[in-house]
């Protein structure tokens, strides 16, 4: 029984001594934390995907270009989303044109599941769209619910958020202000920022 406790220690330090020198690796493993923005090490074209709203039209996300572009993917079974989603309204009617903010609900039962939501919420300056095949979800390679993606004016995808954050929190507002200004950058040499 020693010997196996013994083993097991010795496991657990490896492990763990494992870990910590892998955060020091350029390629370790993806340590996200929810509701961390996590800057792109490069910032990458964002991924060529079409989007529905509630009235079934659609446009492509590259139309965008030139605007500063949140897109947010939840649900309305997803509590966390439910948390996030005033102060994504309230992030957009702060900075109406300035910044795109998307709300891509990824719901299977689409508009029919989506309105009531909308309505109880009294949701008016997000833009919502309806996608029950999870196709945008898939093309962003979401793992999880709510994730959003901050893409910039040249159709970059600058970094992301896992989990539910306050979108008009001081920190938040933080790394978005100097964007929606124009001169900002958003440095991959930043370490994670709490949001």
């Amino acid at each position: 029984m020693k010997q196996v406790l013994a083993a097991a220690l010795v496991s657990l330090l490896l492990l763990a001594g494992t870990a910590a020198a892998a955060e020091d690796e350029p390629d370790a493993p993806d340590r996200t934390k929810l509701g961390e923005f996590v800057p792109s090490s490069q910032p990458f074209p964002a991924p060529a995907v079409s989007l529905t709203d509630s009235a079934g039209h659609s446009f492509d996300l590259a139309d965008l270009r030139g605007k500063l572009v949140l897109v947010n993917l939840w649900a309305t079974w997803c509590e966390p989303c439910l948390r996030e989603m005033p102060s994504l309204e309230r992030l957009q009617s702060r900075f109406g044109e300035r910044i795109a903010v998307l709300a891509v609900s990824e719901d299977s039962g689409g508009n029919k599941t989506v309105e009531p939501f909308i309505a109880k919420l009294g949701l008016k300056s997000v833009k919502i769209y309806i996608d029950p095949k999870s196709e945008v979800g898939h093309a962003f390679g979401v793992r999880g619910l709510p994730t959003s993606f901050l893409i910039d004016r040249e159709g970059k995808v600058l970094g992301r958020v896992e989990g539910a954050a306050e979108w008009d929190s001081p920190k938040i507002l933080g790394v978005l202000e100097p964007l929606l200004s124009g001169g900002g950058v958003v440095k991959a040499s930043s370490r994670r920022a709490r949001f």
